[in-house]
């Protein structure tokens, strides 16, 4: 996913990128007046040093996690920082939501909040600025990103054709846009019933990952399985989770289930190249690259 701002002559913007989490962040803020930079400036070096915090906190790969330590029960929830309570408490509240499609508890297995706790890292980010005083913000965390104020322009990658755009959504005031699928990390979304991938309805990695032009039908779980989902919302943590639920579902559940959504929009590319979308999302959609 890519993004960039149009229609400005604001100053020059305050930029930074920070490698964290396993993934790569991209902050763009614009739109501040001299006398706030300072201030915005600091809000920007808080927002970076607290992505490091949530690594800490979150990661399921760090031993001494509170994530982990919790996993093995060595720490009480209740001993927790505020900050793990809170992304669990999101968790339920998403899994009771989706149904049961989106879960922090693979098939029981020890708490592992990674599907919405990116989207709520970068969502939190993007409002410190805003509060700092920035009025135009773009917080992109590994392809998820948050916008304030704009307009900006957010592209979305084509999962079948490396380093193009399956379509951009124009976004403006408070917008989120995240998607999940297959294609960058291959199939890391479970089935939180089974903790395996899903069943069905779901592109697999070997399939993209052997695609020339359109992928073929061979190595996919059907011509219209998910190749990836991606949500527009206000907040990037609910679409962050949104795409991971609908992911876990497979494609004939999550068509419905998208387009259901309140206050969510959604555009889905097939494993055969194909696209659809929810029937709100053509007013956040700046053009579809064919």
């Amino acid at each position: 996913m890519t993004d960039e701002p149009y229609g400005s002559d604001a100053p020059e913007p305050l930029r930074h990128v920070e490698h964290v989490m396993g993934t790569v962040f991209s902050f763009d803020v614009r739109e501040v007046a001299p006398a706030d930079r300072p201030r915005v400036r600091a809000a920007l070096d808080g927002a970076v040093a607290g992505l490091h915090r949530v690594d800490e906190l979150f990661s399921t790969y760090r031993p001494d996690s509170q994530i982990s330590r919790l996993g093995r029960g060595e720490l009480t929830l209740s001993r927790c920082d505020p900050e793990v309570r809170e992304v669990l408490r999101m968790c339920e509240e998403a899994e009771h939501r989706s149904g049961g499609w989106f879960s922090a508890h693979y098939a029981g297995r020890r708490p592992d909040p990674t599907g919405l706790v990116k989207g709520w890292a970068v969502e939190r980010a993007a409002r410190m600025l805003v509060s700092a005083g920035a009025g135009s913000v773009c917080v992109n965390g590994g392809g998820d990103v948050q916008v304030h104020g704009g307009p900006w322009r957010v592209g979305i990658a084509d999962p079948l054709r490396r380093g193009e755009l399956a379509a951009v959504v124009e976004a403006s005031g408070e917008l989120a846009v995240a998607t999940s699928g297959p294609a960058e990390r291959g199939c890391h979304i479970l089935d939180p019933r089974t903790g395996l991938p899903p069943a069905e309805g779901l592109a697999s990695a070997e399939g993209l990952a052997s695609a020339e032009g359109l992928a073929s039908a061979e190595g996919l779980a059907s011509a219209e399985g998910l190749a990836s989902v991606t949500v527009v919302a206000t907040s990037l943590a609910d679409a962050d989770a949104w795409a991971t639920a609908a992911c876990a579902m497979g494609a004939g559940r999550a068509r419905p289930w998208l387009g259901r959504l309140p206050d969510a929009e959604a555009f889905v590319v097939t494993a055969d190249g194909s696209t659809w979308h929810t029937s709100g999302f053509t007013r956040h959609m700046a053009g579809l690259c064919v």
